[in-house]
């Protein structure tokens, strides 16, 4: 299959996982660039082979030769700036969260529907083999019935000035982190056939409006629990899933970011067995699918319907915690 040809809308550090290396990796095209500050466009595109920059977001995604669009912008600027590559008949692979809540999800979601270009949002890690497994032994009942899923995913606090800390950019722990832990909690709940709903959900604050960690309670219709914790002030970095079982359970130590642990463990009948799975970074996995739907129609792992559900979720989240969605 030929290349594809990509354009980036932000220099921002998550591009060089998210899209540089797997493009290199898989052989595609970075054909273009713009960043608020050309100067650090420039400098971004010069280090790593980008084959120009454009002044403006609008001048990439308008740019004829570019096909899909990597949306790496802040929170606030990914709903904005996704209609705008829909409309222009452009595919659209968008950092999580595609949208900064529910409402305007939707907006996405209806641009999405009439445009000719596909959009999918960068859960990058449940293209590896890793979730891939968990996937498999969850919806074959190997683990016979589910009872509970814990996941906790936790780091250390970026700067104060990172824009992941302001109100006004769409930040907070739940749109970083608590999107992961959501969108993998609603992804064991559709291996089971299941919806999950907030029973309860608990914040620690950073500023005002501006959680800082989460700890929440969901139920699953058919009495499945689950636990979600994610915390971006932590003194270390945890990535752990588990899914409980009443014939095993399976663990994955670093389901958000796969390739730093490629890990399954099940433990059945007090003893545990330790599989290895995948060679390539989860970004790689997710860039190889996405050309694959794109260029011979085959499915993707989730829809642009899945992203809306992930965002009523963390609005839900939000609310139950007593504090607003974000925009």
């Amino acid at each position: 299959m030929p290349p594809l040809k990509i354009g980036i809308l932000g220099a921002a550090r998550i591009a060089e996982d998210g899209i540089v290396e797997p493009s290199r990796v898989l052989g595609h095209r970075l054909v273009a660039v713009a960043a608020r500050d050309r100067s650090r466009a420039e400098a971004f595109a010069a280090q790593r082979g980008i084959e120009r920059v454009h002044q403006t977001y609008a001048e990439v995604i308008d740019d004829p030769e570019v096909e899909v669009v990597y949306n790496a912008l802040v929170n606030s600027l990914h709903a904005k700036w996704n209609r705008y590559a829909l409309k222009a008949g452009k595919h659209v692979l968008s950092e999580k969260p595609f949208a900064s809540n529910a409402t305007e999800a939707l907006l996405v979601r209806d641009v999405a529907r009439a445009a000719p270009g596909q959009i999918v949002e960068g859960f990058h890690y449940l293209h590896h083999p890793v979730n891939q497994r968990l996937r498999e032994l969850v919806s074959s009942r190997e683990l016979g019935e589910i009872r509970q899923v814990e996941i906790d995913l936790s780091i250390p606090a970026p700067r104060d000035t990172d824009p992941r800390w302001s109100l006004e950019l769409a930040g907070g722990a739940t749109m970083d982190l608590g999107c992961y832990v959501l969108n993998a909690a609603r992804q064991a709940g559709r291996w089971l056939g299941e919806t999950p709903t907030v029973v309860s959900a608990e914040a620690t604050l950073k500023g005002p409006d501006i959680d800082s960690a989460m700890r929440v309670e969901l139920a699953f219709p058919n009495g499945v629990q689950g636990r979600l914790n994610w915390d971006m002030n932590a003194t270390g970095r945890q990535m752990v899933w588990t899914v409980v079982g009443t014939a095993a359970t399976a663990v994955v130590p670093a389901f958000a970011v796969p390739h730093m642990d490629n890990r399954i463990l099940i433990i059945r009948d007090g003893s545990t067995g330790e599989h290895f799975l995948g060679d390539q970074t989860s970004y790689t996995y997710q860039l190889a699918a996405l050309a694959d739907t794109l260029q011979t129609g085959a499915e993707f792992l989730i829809d642009v319907d899945d992203s809306v559900a992930n965002a009523q979720l963390i609005d839900e989240v939000y609310r139950r915690a007593g504090l607003s969605p974000r925009g």
